[in-house]
């Protein structure tokens, strides 16, 4: 039995309303797109959604409290919460620098979390 779900495609800037036909994991048809990218982006959607994670780590001694990470491509969107989960464990010394690994292989995804930007050391 078939069923009817609506994305927005992100694809590009026009962000087509997608009417979409699926099976299960299979679409059948993709309505609303203006460019071949919606077909592949509403496929995507539908077999393994995946997203950028962003969000902060804890810093210890820093200018800041707090550096915000993301994940250097995107990951599961069934593993953002693990993700999450696994962050909130972190808490980082300072100094910080961009691009810094913050955790190789995040819950298995083949995805790191890196700093996306530096911090330094609180001063005295």
């Amino acid at each position: 039995m078939s069923e009817t779900k609506r994305f927005l495609c992100v694809s590009c800037p026009v962000g087509c309303a997608l009417t979409v036909e699926v099976e299960g994991t299979r679409v059948l048809s993709v309505e609303g797109n203006t460019c071949p990218r919606g077909v592949a982006y509403a496929e995507a959607e539908v077999s393994n959604p995946l997203r950028v994670f962003a969000s902060t780590v804890r810093v210890e001694g820093g200018a800041l409290s707090v550096c915000p990470v993301r994940s250097r491509a995107p990951l599961p969107l069934v593993k953002v919460f693990d993700v999450a989960r696994e962050l909130a464990k972190v808490v980082l010394p300072a100094p910080v620098r961009i691009g810094q690994v913050i955790l190789p292989d995040v819950c298995g995804t083949g995805v790191d979390l890196v700093a996306s930007r530096s911090l330094e050391r609180k001063e005295s």
